[in-house]
């Protein structure tokens, strides 16, 4: 094949296809995965069907198959691209080995590939989507600094990547979670001027407006752009989860409550099993928090969907909310051996997040019981590592408000206003019953 002749994808990669339909559906496929619109599997069985050696076109297949939560075809086909390893250039080689590193649940070897990775192919958006956001390689460490970090990450590609809508958008969350808004907001905004059909670019807005406090014009850029996302999205549920929490914090628990219905904790919930439950259960909480009635029932469909969906530790975003669903339902003995769980882990060098996790996971109990002294003297100490728990600001705010109605219950006012002082400025307010 003659440099003249291959074929390269939208970032200019060259790929070793010589079919232009495998080219285009291709494409197509990675495009859908970055706007994390439905069909992208679909997309890489036309490439595949066009040119069945089209390596990548079965890494990028096993890519949607696993946010798919389709474990079993999702090693078929990595099986299929690492058979096809004679046939792909270097660059295509380094992109599946970060991938089987990924699917093989080796997070810290898979960010260290994909670090490599794009020291040569800085453009290669699909590998360097795995870390670019709260939610990827960086985001989910369980490190301290990782907010940091990752924004250190992107500043290096910057310069690669120009304007580019998909890049932009990550790029300006990261931002917008160090509290350097008004560079988060101008890219932000290009990257939805440039390609509005964009499920990243409206979660990053989603953001911004939480932590820039604009409660009303998050609900108004929400209700204004989810009739465009489909339904089978994967981040259909969590952005209905954001305009439930806008409606929450702006006193409106009966729309906030359609949503938990219709949307982030429905039957047919087709974003990542743990969304359906961090959002679900941190929603019920900070209601509760905020002073609304609790709902036994709502509670024990949680419990009962956690146990059948996460039924051991292992993933710190997912653990926390677990442990929230077992305090809130009472149930102490479930959430005492989650955490013993947790903490064997920790205590085999395989839990990043290290105690943050276990910690909070006792102080939510303790809050449940009424234990509001206890709740405050385990918050406290961890709360300046709270970062560690995975996750963004918007949903690890959880701890911190728990720990100003612990402050507000025990009559300690000092206390929670200068908890309130010290908060980073800009983020919507913490709703709270008598407060």
């Amino acid at each position: 094949m003659t440099t003249s002749n291959i074929l390269t994808d939208r970032y200019g990669l060259g790929l070793s296809t010589t079919v232009a339909a495998a080219r285009d559906a291709y494409i197509e496929g990675v495009d859908l995965l970055l706007t994390v619109y439905p069909g992208a599997a679909v997309s890489f069985d036309r490439a595949i069907a066009a040119d069945p050696e089209f390596a990548l076109a079965h890494i990028g297949k096993a890519r949607a198959l696993q946010l798919a939560g389709n474990l079993p075809a999702m090693r078929e086909s990595l099986a299929t691209a690492l058979s096809l390893g004679d046939g792909t250039s270097a660059r295509e080689t380094s992109h599946i080995n970060v991938f089987r590193h990924l699917f093989s649940g080796q997070a810290v070897a898979a960010l260290a590939a994909l670090r490599t990775h794009v020291e040569t192919w800085p453009r290669d958006a699909l590998v360097l989507s795995l870390a670019a956001n709260q939610g990827g390689l960086i985001g989910m460490s369980g490190l301290p600094g990782r907010e940091q970090d990752l924004v250190d990450f992107l500043d290096t590609l910057a310069p690669h990547y120009g304007e580019d809508w998909w890049f932009e958008a990550h790029y300006g969350m990261a931002l917008s979670e160090i509290g350097r808004h008004d560079s988060a907001r101008p890219r932000i905004e290009r990257s939805l001027a440039q390609k509005k059909r964009n499920g990243y670019g409206a979660h990053a807005f989603a953001h911004l407006c939480y932590e820039s406090g604009e409660r009303d014009s998050g609900i108004a850029f929400l209700r204004d752009w989810l009739p465009l996302y489909d339904r089978g999205g994967g981040l259909f549920g969590h952005l209905n989860w954001h305009l439930g929490l806008f409606e929450l914090h702006a006193g409106h628990l009966e729309a906030g409550l359609r949503l938990y219905n219709d949307a982030f904790c429905a039957d047919d919930h087709r974003g990542a099993v743990h969304q359906k439950l961090s959002d679900s259960s941190s929603f019920l909480w900070r209601s509760e928090l905020a002073g609304y009635s609790r709902d036994p029932a709502r509670w024990a469909k949680l419990v009962d969907y956690a146990r059948e969906k996460i039924p051991r530790p292992g993933f710190s975003l997912a653990d926390w909310h677990v442990a929230l669903a077992f305090a809130a339902s009472g149930d102490d003995a479930a959430l005492e051996g989650w955490v013993q769980g947790i903490e064997e882990l920790v205590k085999a060098g395989r839990y990043p997040s290290g105690t943050t996790i276990p910690t909070v996971a006792r102080a939510f109990a303790a809050f449940q019981r009424g234990d509001n002294a206890a709740t405050i003297d385990l918050i406290v100490p961890m709360l300046a590592e709270r970062e560690r728990m995975g996750g963004s600001r918007a949903q690890v705010d959880l701890v911190e408000a728990t720990l100003l109605r612990a402050y507000l219950n025990a009559g300690r006012v000092a206390e929670a206003q200068h908890l309130l002082a010290e908060r980073r400025p800009g983020p919507a307010a913490l709703p709270m019953a008598n407060h």
